[in-house]
Order: structure tokens, then sequence, then C-alpha cells
């Protein structure tokens, strides 16, 4: 389906609290015209919770402020800001806040909650109340988890010594065009339904237009954007959203003085072959064709 959205940083405004101290303000969703993504930023204050339930869809998150404890069936994570996870269909999660702070992340639902089924979600049991343990990226434990850090976006800082944990694809970088992509949540992770990662375009990195055959979501978190989705212009700065259905074409580059970055989403996942096709490339075919007749 295609089509497009942009969300500027109050746009819609934030819901008020739930009676557990709890928000979500939807950003990309059902009543959009998505059929893949609900994407979302939630709130949690410190005393705050989110009871026991279970999606017949796929979550992702990655904490953007602050701290909070996540409870699944294997045991209780505080998550603080930077770190990233995967919660597959049907697995029991509740949310609670993290002592004295309250937390921020922003979510990936794949594919988009449905409204007339309930939003695709049903409470279930309270989980136990385990002390929380902070996630390890060395621990197979805690293999539905990462942590992304600003300093993982350089090219420079990827040797075995500087690394955090030990060197492998989790590490790598994918780097062009003045754009670096470091990968969050994938199939390597456990995903099925939708990717998330990082990008990074320095001061002269740029994208030309093209499209996907899946919808993509992107929360700028640094610097500012010059996007265009279907033929129109925006201006993105750090809050706002944009949201490309399958089929939009669209383009990116860096409208600022310094770094831009923002978190990404895909859904479904991209296939193996001809996930990008390139306004340029089809255009000099047609040109080339011209000129041979």
């Amino acid at each position: 389906m295609s089509g497009h959205l942009v969300r500027h940083t109050a746009d819609p405004p934030a819901p008020p609290y739930d009676g557990h101290g709890h928000r979500r303000r939807t950003l990309v969703g059902e009543d959009d015209g998505s059929v893949h993504t609900g994407f979302g930023v939630c709130e949690l204050r410190p005393d705050g919770r989110v009871p026991a339930h279970v999606h017949s869809y796929e979550e992702t998150f990655h904490v953007l402020d602050g701290a909070v404890v996540l409870d699944v069936p294997e045991g209780a994570y505080r998550l603080e800001a930077g770190d990233y996870g995967l919660l597959p269909v049907g697995v029991p999660h509740a949310w609670r806040g993290a002592g004295d702070t309250g937390g921020r992340w922003a979510d990936m639902l794949a594919p988009v909650p449905r409204a007339r089924y309930g939003h695709d979600t049903q409470a279930v049991p309270e989980l136990p109340a385990r002390d929380p343990v902070r996630v390890d990226v060395r621990d197979p434990r805690t293999r539905s988890f990462g942590r992304f850090e600003p300093a993982q976006m350089d090219p420079g800082r990827q040797s075995q010594d500087l690394l955090a944990a030990t060197a492998s694809m989790r590490t790598a970088l994918l780097v062009y065009s003045g754009i670096t992509v470091k990968m969050m949540v994938d199939g390597e992770l456990g995903a099925v339904g939708s990717t998330m990662f990082m990008v990074r375009y320095a001061a002269d990195g740029i994208i030309g237009t093209h499209d996907h055959p899946f919808e993509e979501t992107y929360l700028i978190l640094e610097g500012v954007a010059e996007a265009t989705l279907d033929g129109e212009r925006y201006r993105l700065e750090p809050g706002d959203v944009a949201w490309a259905g399958a089929g939009c074409v669209h383009g990116f580059a860096n409208a600022g003085r310094g770094a831009l970055r923002w978190l990404e989403t895909q859904a479904p996942q991209p296939p193996s072959r001809h996930a990008y096709r390139f306004t340029r490339d089809w255009d000099y075919l047609r040109t080339a064709s011209g000129e041979r007749s």
C-alpha cells in the first residue's frame, strides 16, 4: 500500500496517563492506513506499571530515556536508555517503574494491532516480581536484548579491544554514501515480522529516491533531515516521525550542520533480493532504451 505520513514532535499530543501510570502516543497505526506497522512512544511513571499481557503480534522496543523494568517468564530486566529488545508473539510480559526514575521507550508492533480485535492484546496472570538484572550483551541468557551506544556508529571504533562484546556480525556496521547503519533487532535476534536499527548520516550523507515492498518508519533523534516522500519535501527534526508505506518513493539528505541520526523500523522484514528499487536505475533504463530505439 503506497502512502506516507509525517508527524511532528507534539502531533498528536500525548494522551493522559492511565490508572497504572502508563501512556502511549500512537505515531503510526491502523487509522493511518498501515498494515504492518504499529509505532509509538510509551512513557511510564516511576511508580507505574503495565499489567501482564500477551500480543498476537511481535513487539520490539528501544529505551529512549530513563529506565524501566521488564518482567518476562525467564526473569526481570532493568532496561536503561540505549537498551533494546524483542518480545515474540505470545510471550507474557509486564512493565514496571524502575525505582526513582520513569522511562520512555519507542515500540514497534508488527503486524499493526487491530482495534476490532481488542488491539490483539490479552491480559494474563501476573508474573512474579523478581529483582531485575541488567542486560549483558555477552550473556547468552539475555540474547533477546541488546544495547546501543553512539560510539557503535563510528567505523574507527570497531576493533576488538574497543568493543564491549565479542566481535561478531552483531557488531557489524554497514557504511555507504556517508550513511552508517547499525542493526539492532532482526532475524539474528529472533525477530520474524520486523527489523529495528539505527541510522546515522554524516554531513554529506544522502540517499536517492527509492521504494520498497515493505513499510518503513523513522524517528528522528539527532540533527535535521530533508525528506522527500511521494514527491513532497519535509524538514524533520528531533522527535519528528515519518512513515513510508510500501511503494512510497522516498529519499533523505542531511540538512543540518552536524550528524543526523534516527531510529528506523521495517515491516515485514525485507526480502532476500530486490528490497530497494531506485528511481535513478529505472530512469537510466528508460533513457538507454530510448537511445537504442
